[in-house]
């Protein structure tokens, strides 16, 4: 199943990233423990990780960063 977009952001209240996937109008919160200095490769391999770990394909180009 294709996710139609990922959201990577800082959250500060857990100290971790938080990844939202977006599937029609559902929306999968999911945290990443990679540290705060972490790059956007690092944050965009991690985010298609975990769309592929919830069963969901996704383009690269569809992961923003906040």
């Amino acid at each position: 199943m294709q996710a139609d977009r990922v959201e990577v952001a800082r959250d500060n209240e857990r100290n971790d990233w938080l990844i939202r996937i977006w599937v029609g109008d559902e929306v999968i919160r999911r945290h990443c423990h990679e540290p705060a200095s972490a790059d956007q490769e690092t944050l965009r391999n991690a985010a298609l990780k975990t769309a592929a770990d919830e069963g969901y394909t996704l383009d690269p180009l569809n992961v923003v960063f906040r």
